[in-house]
């Protein structure tokens, strides 16, 4: 018996779009295309034969459960000939969660796909077909093919901040880095609140602002600055990575005491009980904010670079909906995923996954939105961004960085900044650590990307 969900109305109203970000990007989509994709569909033309998919996906967030059972639901609805079964994935740890399930022999046809390039090395993945990459604005390649659709851009970085603060005290967003500057050193004067909460205690929370100052130091200098110290064309010893550090310590000054003991949970409380005036972190923050206080008004700005440069997280990432290559071998199971893919993407469905869950669309049609004033300064934020793509440690291909390397910077990171390290002697143990790394992944030479 085909099994049924609760239908969720689909409506929206606002409509947005985003540039294309790091990965291969594509074409524009046809009109006649996307108005194809909403047609009716008639899934004799789909496939020959009733086919049954199963799709596993984190079920964690409840927004995201709601929102992706409400699309499987009127999928079904629409394919008389298809069914698709959700086992979500139980709020547990979801890699674990694939993982078990790979090693049982229950791999899903349909997957939300996070460990993209360990997928993609064991085969486990099949190549998305032209047609559905061309749906997005940007994608990221591994060997020149994409593996998954991104239901998501890049969770996208920037300054959350005490608006009701701001507005006593007539302090302005501002438009250059040394304004940023200035504006952590006038709330810090003022005395009554730190001017930047850090949750440091969670290592991986370092690498928002580490990631920002990356790109303004690296990335200005050289995008291909990871797969050239793979080829040992370059190295983190060169000034461009010191220089990573030397920022970092000069935003660092004005966090909190004790940041490397506050976690990642904590910094909401500091920022709504007036304890700090920003955040910097990703838009999820919106939500969490609103939680824990539906009536505090928070505004939210980029930080630009040193040069001026607007260099922001955004774009289609590694994640994202992807088929298995058991499921790619039978023709029907193939082509009925393909049209589930689509389905998911078309920009009613897509549009109000995104408003739900407060992420940025990825898709070259426009989806239909109904977003805050403060997410919409995001959106075109990131449409007018000289630069847009993931953080550094969500590259793929020769830019994917070792097992673990990414903690050990950030620990070296956490150590510099406390004072037990100098920057020369911190630099000169990343480089180290990168030299033995390699000696076991290095996707330039072909090194560690068998099965695994």
């Amino acid at each position: 018996m085909k099994r049924k969900f609760l239908a969720v109305v689909l409506a929206a109203t606002t409509t947005l779009g985003l540039m294309t970000g790091c990965g291969s990007s594509q074409e524009t989509a046809s009109v006649d295309a996307t108005k194809a994709s909403e047609e009716t569909a008639d899934d004799t033309a789909v496939v020959a034969e009733p086919t049954e998919l199963s799709f596993i996906f984190a079920d964690g967030d409840e927004g995201a459960k709601e929102s992706i059972t409400a699309i499987v639901d009127a999928f079904n609805a629409q394919y008389d000939n298809i069914t698709v079964t959700i086992e979500p994935g139980n709020g547990g740890t979801y890699s674990e969660f694939l993982k078990t399930k790979d090693s049982v022999g229950e791999f899903p046809d349909i997957m939300e796909m996070r460990d993209t390039a360990i997928y993609v090395r064991a085969g486990k993945l099949a190549p998305l077909s032209d047609e559905i990459v061309s749906l997005f604005t940007s994608t990221i390649s591994f060997g020149n093919q994409v593996y998954t659709a991104p239901m998501n851009a890049n969770n996208t970085m920037g300054i959350v901040y005490n608006k009701v603060y701001f507005d006593e005290h007539d302090l302005k967003e501002p438009a250059t880095y040394d304004e940023f500057i200035d504006l952590c050193e006038t709330i810090k004067n003022l005395g009554d609140m730190t001017p930047l909460v850090v949750g440091g205690a969670d290592l991986w929370h370092m690498g928002f602002l580490f990631d920002k100052a990356y790109k303004d130091q690296v990335m200005s200098v050289n995008t291909e600055f990871i797969a050239d110290c793979y080829d040992g064309k370059d190295n983190f010893n060169e000034d461009c990575f010191k220089k990573t550090f030397e920022e970092m310590a000069q935003i660092m000054q004005y966090a909190q005491d004790g940041w490397a003991s506050t976690a990642d949970a904590q910094i909401t409380t500091f920022l709504v009980n007036n304890m700090s005036a920003m955040i910097y972190s990703g838009t999820h923050m919106f939500s969490t904010i609103e939680e824990a206080d539906p009536d505090f008004a928070y505004g939210w700005f980029p930080v630009p670079s040193p040069d001026g440069k607007e260099r922001i997280v955004g774009g289609g990432n590694a994640n994202g909906l992807a088929i298995s290559a058991e499921a790619a071998k039978d023709s029907n199971k193939l082509a009925a995923a393909e049209a589930f893919i689509k389905f998911f993407f078309r920009p009613d469905n897509f549009g109000k996954y995104c408003e739900t869950l407060n992420f940025a669309p990825t898709t070259v049609a426009e989806p239909e939105m109904n977003v805050s004033a403060v997410y919409q300064e995001v959106l075109d934020a990131v449409a007018e961004a000289d630069t847009v793509g993931p953080m550094w440690n969500g590259e793929a291909d020769t830019k994917e960085l070792p097992p673990d390397f990414r903690n050990f910077v950030y620990k070296e990171l956490v150590e510099y900044l406390q004072g037990s390290v100098d920057l020369d002697a911190a630099c000169q143990e990343i480089q180290k650590t990168w030299d033995v790394s390699v000696t076991s992944f290095n996707p330039v030479k072909g090194i560690g990307l068998e099965a695994e």
